[in-house]
């Protein structure tokens, strides 16, 4: 039986939204409740582990279980890229380049091991490791990328919002009017849909002279969760009716 969601429309919607809340629950934890990055890197990574060690155990496709794990991954990645790029010191530039490295490397060990980088028919245990593997870098990736946008590129929060959904519009384009393969297309967009996320968190939570809306991380992780909860409650109800038709 399957293990991971359906890539469609409300795949991306709650991909982005759950982006969007690790960014700003990360930075609620690390700055907000003034943790740091070392410990909120400790203890979201652990949140995350515990979360995959469930998500691997499950025998079929859980849709709260897998949208915890993509959350999860999302507010580790938030802090482990805060811990690269800010407490070691390795700056946004250096903290994506390595980044970039890493997730280049894993999808080409992904694509050696099991020939293929598709998620559509992910059913055992070694393609589902590689998978969240992939999006633990790519989520982490995002937060660098987003923050030197937004930060060193001088592009600020909008700009660099603009600039990472103008690249994923790219890539709808393509899906629909090119022969470049889908899968490559899924990574792709599943790549820049961090980024957005990121630049969107920090449009959220930054004060309006900073170019942003002022929520903070509170008030808007706050916001972003009321929405994945009615989302994933959309999406549970659509897999349960599905379960019932194919029985």
């Amino acid at each position: 039986m399957k293990k991971v969601a359906e890539v469609n429309l409300i795949f991306w919607i709650m991909k982005i939204c759950a982006t969007t809340l690790g960014e700003t629950a990360g930075d609620m934890l690390s700055m907000t409740f003034n943790i740091g990055y070392g410990l909120s890197s400790i203890i979201l990574i652990s949140f995350f582990v515990v979360s995959l060690i469930a998500q691997l155990m499950s025998k079929k496709y859980n849709p709260a279980l897998y949208w915890l794990v993509i959350l999860t991954t999302s507010t580790a990645g938030t802090t482990m890229s805060d811990y690269m790029d800010r407490t070691l010191g390795l700056g946004y530039a250096m903290g994506s380049t390595i980044l970039v490295f890493m997730l280049v490397s894993m999808l080409l060990i992904w694509h050696k091991s099991e020939k293929s980088l598709s998620v559509t028919d992910i059913k055992t245990f070694r393609p589902e490791m590689f998978y969240w593997v992939t999006i633990l870098i790519s989520n982490t990736l995002g937060t660098a990328l987003g923050d030197y946008l937004a930060d060193d590129s001088g592009l600020g929060f909008g700009g660099g919002a603009l600039l990472i959904g103008s690249l994923i519009l790219l890539v709808v384009l393509a899906k629909f009017f090119t022969k470049i393969s889908t899968v490559i297309l899924f990574w792709v967009a599943f790549v820049l849909t961090r980024p957005f996320g990121a630049t969107f968190g920090d449009l959220l939570t930054k004060s309006t002279d900073k170019g942003g809306f002022d929520l903070g991380t509170i008030g808007s992780s706050g916001v972003l969760f009321g929405i994945l909860v009615v989302l994933l409650l959309f999406v549970v109800f659509e897999e349960k009716k599905r379960t019932l038709k194919e029985s």
